[in-house]
Parts: structure tokens; C-alpha cells; sequence
């Protein structure tokens, strides 16, 4: 991502969410907010741009759809990140409701994107003080969005501009006269070690063993070593609109080796799921398509 420019993925992202919550039922997560961070028009842009791609790469199959709503649903089941970018949103809030009840004071969310959160779960949002930390120019465009929608942003929310690739998280939070280092905090990072190179995931999870009191948490997503042979569409398309957004994946993990991997770094894996498992919890018996995506992962660690 260059330096000035907002994650397009993040606001990719924030798309999914917002169709969802808009278009299906059951919710696999319900980000009621993520359509007013779009106005009009750019929900218009979005949805052109998508028919464009199916065209595109599918012309057999974009030529045999009745109308623009189903090409759109067949596109979100299908081929989008919306199937783990819910699934991770869903796991990570029912952690976190968890963690509160174990004495969490504190929520870091890493690589805040456009999340919600602070906004929406008015239910506990109270009970912890949020820190978002994102990169400067993605952070910068949330908060306009924001203050143009005329949202109230909470007094124990906290916004913290850091570039992962090169920033000093533990320097970001200590400048920060909210964040308590004694505190139990719990950690999200969704949807950014695949576009980090390893080394700095590592360094990020390393400083947070560090700097987190023992029992403190952190959930995050990642690709497996798996998802470099993967040549489906889905695959592909998403590898394809990665580099186009100048945000390619850098990152894959192997799932053999992740608990080894974190005691290394001073953590515990306390929980970790395959996409079977993700799909057994999150999209069994559903009507529609969609699945867990193939090769994708979900980790819960812990500072030992």
C-alpha cells in the first residue's frame, strides 16, 4: 500500500460487511453500521465495478444471470472475502465477549480498517477503553467518514495511526495516556499478516508478548502455506485484485508448526481453526453458498 493512500481492501472489506447485513439471512455478522460508510454513489461505483469483473472473467456465467441482485449475491457467496471476513469478525466479538467476563479492560484493534465496533456494540463497548490502530491515511479517511455521517465517537475510544511495516506499536501505545500496560487487553488483527511480510508479523506479535500483561489474548486470520498452490478462481481473482490495489500477499503459515511458531514469541495458541472447523461453526446448515473459505485460518493466542 502506498503511503498516502487509503486500503482499498479495507474498504473492500467493509463492502462485504455491509451486504450482508443488508442482503442475507441469517447473519453470520450483523455490521448494521458498514452501509452508511458508504454513501450513494459509491455503493453504485462498487456494485458496477463487480458486474465489470464477473464480465470479465466469467462471461459465460455473467451472461446467464436473470438480473444484477443475483449476479451480486452469486458474487459475494462466491468469489468475495465476505465468507472470512465474517466469519473472523463473529469469532473475534464472541472472544472478546468472553475476555470481558474474565476481566479484559482493554480492546486493541489492529489494522482498525473501517471496523464498527466502538460504534455498534453500544452493549459492552462501555465496560473497555478501544484503541484503533491503523495506518495514517486509512485511519484519516475513517475519521472523515465518520464526522460526515455525524456519528458520536465515544470518549473511550482511541484512534492511533502506526504503518505495521514499519512503525513501533509499543511506542504508539505508551504515547497514548488511555492505554494502561498493566491492564488485560485483548488483541484483534484481522485481515492483515497476508499483506506483511513475516518477519514484521512476528515482530508485532513478539512486541505484544512484551508489552501485554500475562493472559492477555490476540485473534487473528492468516493464509496457510496451502493457499500458495491454490489455483481456483477464487484464488486467483483475489491474488489478481491484491496486487491491482498494490496490497499482494507476502505472508503464508503452516498450520503444523503455528504453536511452536508462537511459544517462540512468548505465546500460547489456545485455539486454533482449520476452514472445516470455521465452516461446521459459522455456516453449517445455511441456504445459501456460503462457506469457509479454503486455506484460511483462525488463531487465538495467548501471553504467557
Amino acid at each position: 500500500m502506498e503511503e498516502n493512500q487509503v486500503s482499498q481492501l479495507s474498504l473492500t472489506t467493509a463492502y462485504c460487511r455491509a451486504y450482508h447485513a443488508s442482503h442475507d439471512n441469517p447473519k453470520i455478522f450483523n455490521d448494521f453500521l458498514a452501509p452508511f460508510l458508504f454513501t450513494e454513489e459509491e455503493h453504485k461505483l462498487r456494485i458496477q465495478k463487480i458486474m465489470q469483473g464477473i464480465k470479465a472473467l466469467q462471461p459465460e456465467r455473467a451472461s446467464s444471470f436473470p438480473d444484477q441482485e443475483t449476479a451480486l449475491a452469486w458474487f459475494m457467496q462466491n468469489i468475495s472475502a465476505a465468507p472470512i471476513t465474517l466469519s473472523r469478525s463473529r469469532y473475534t466479538e464472541d472472544i472478546l465477549e468472553q475476555a470481558i467476563k474474565r476481566g479484559v479492560q482493554q480492546y486493541v484493534i489492529l489494522g482498525a480498517g473501517m471496523d464498527t465496533f466502538a460504534y455498534r456494540r453500544t452493549d459492552i463497548v462501555n465496560q473497555l477503553q478501544v484503541f484503533e490502530i491503523d495506518h495514517p491515511a486509512t485511519q484519516a479517511y475513517k475519521c472523515r467518514r465518520i464526522a460526515a455521517l455525524g456519528w458520536e465517537t465515544p470518549s473511550n475510544l482511541h484512534f492511533i495511526p502506526v504503518d505495521f511495516t514499519n512503525g513501533d506499536l509499543k511506542s504508539a501505545l505508551s504515547a497514548c495516556s488511555s492505554y494502561n500496560p498493566k491492564a488485560l487487553t485483548f488483541f484483534s488483527w484481522l485481515g492483515v499478516t497476508y499483506y506483511l511480510p513475516q518477519d514484521a508479523v512476528f515482530a508485532t506479535l513478539r512486541t505484544i508478548a512484551k508489552i501485554a500483561p500475562h493472559g492477555s489474548s490476540i485473534v487473528f486470520d492468516y493464509f496457510s502455506t496451502d493457499a500458495k498452490k491454490d489455483i481456483s478462481v477464487k484464488a486467483q481473482l483475489g491474488q489478481q485484485i491484491s496486487i491491482q490495489v498494490g496490497e499482494p500477499l507476502k505472508s503464508f503459515f503452516d498450520p503444523s508448526t503455528l504453536a511452536s511458531d508462537m511459544s517462540q514469541l512468548g505465546l500460547l495458541l489456545a485455539e486454533h481453526l482449520s476452514p472445516p472447523e470455521i465452516e461446521s461453526r459459522y455456516f453449517q446448515g445455511r441456504a445459501d453458498n456460503y462457506h469457509a473459505t479454503q486455506n484460511t485460518h483462525l488463531a487465538k493466542v495467548v501471553v504467557e
